[in-house]
């Protein structure tokens, strides 16, 4: 470890940002001093120290969503971390998949009131996945009356497995229609209950991509 490149502040700590091997997003800031960066070295998964407490915490120590590490990086100062991780679970505490779940009100206010903020900004397919899984996970850690996704929850395994049978049905009848704009509305009412279906198990889609990543990895050998 090139210690003598890091520049702890007067507390002994650095801002660790956490993001996500698979997707790019960031998950979550928190510090760590020598001691959690040393335990995360050695365990391979993320220790930080907590400032309000005064204490070491493991990340997942109580939840189960520990954070394997992938990659460690130091900026240019050397006075913050870059942390690469395999998120098991979700990030955030309040349920989640990142802490950076709440849109600033005014971000859209320098842009002309015609132009789409997600046009601008950009969306790729993975934060979009992330996006409407976390309201999806949020549904299910937080019910709420009236919404669909609560009442999947409600009904259970077997009327979600249901739906994905039937919308999965619906888009082969759409392709055999060559119908685009069918296809497409019937694709996304598929991907969405497949969404419930791993919050339901509550594996993520992360997970997911991080196992079509595994595949293609495998080359010759593998099923890309």
């Amino acid at each position: 470890m090139e210690w003598e490149q890091l520049k702890f502040d007067d507390q002994g700590l650095l801002p660790a940002v956490i993001q996500d091997e698979a997707t790019n997003a960031v998950l979550m800031v928190a510090y760590m001093n020598k001691e959690a960066l040393e335990k995360t070295l050695a365990s391979g998964v993320t220790w930080f120290f907590s400032r309000s407490r005064g204490r070491l915490w493991q990340k997942g120590e109580t939840s189960g969503h520990v954070q394997k590490v992938k990659d460690i990086f130091y900026d240019c100062d050397g006075d913050t971390l870059l942390v690469k991780v395999e998120q098991s679970g979700v990030a955030c505490h309040e349920g989640t998949f990142s802490c950076f779940s709440r849109r600033l009100e005014n971000k859209t206010a320098v842009l002309a009131p015609e132009v789409d903020a997600s046009e601008v900004y950009g969306a790729s397919l993975p934060a979009v996945l992330g996006e409407v899984y976390d309201v999806i996970h949020q549904r299910k850690m937080a019910p709420v009356e009236g919404s669909y996704t609560t009442y999947l929850f409600e009904k259970g395994q077997d009327k979600i497995l249901k739906k994905v049978g039937e919308e999965a049905a619906e888009t082969i009848i759409a392709s055999k229609n060559h119908d685009a704009g069918e296809i497409l509305y019937e694709m996304a009412d598929l991907w969405y209950h497949c969404l419930v279906l791993l919050a339901f198990h509550e594996l993520t889609p992360q997970q997911l991509l991080l196992e079509l990543k595994g595949r293609r990895k495998k080359g010759k050998g593998g099923k890309a």
